[in-house]
């Protein structure tokens, strides 16, 4: 299993790059992933999903898909999409620290 470095933490992950243990995850290695994924710094907005994607895994065992971001999040389908242009509920999910949600490609 491959594994990465965070904020001096060695992270286990999968092979497309998503923690294997969420329990690991802080908000400083968010910042790290977010910069990876090409989002630059994380805004309030931002946030907001990500610790929604963390409390819904918490909950449900995996992440919201994009529907249901839009629907209970709070942020509409349209403004998921300006935040994480390359994929709403995976980027994020890869940003909050969580496995990739069932149903993401």
């Amino acid at each position: 299993m491959p594994v990465v470095t965070y904020d001096n933490t060695d992270i286990p992950v999968d092979d497309e790059g998503f923690f294997t243990e969420p329990a690991l995850w802080t908000e400083p290695m968010a910042e790290q992933v977010a910069k990876e994924a090409g989002i630059g710094t994380l805004t309030d907005r931002h946030w907001i999903i990500i610790r929604f994607m963390r409390d819904q895994y918490a909950v449900k065992g995996t992440g919201p898909t994009v529907r249901v971001l839009g629907k209970t999040s709070g942020v509409s389908v349209k403004e998921l999409y300006q935040l994480f242009p390359k994929g709403p509920a995976k980027t994020a999910a890869k940003i909050a620290g969580i496995p990739k949600p069932r149903g993401c490609i």
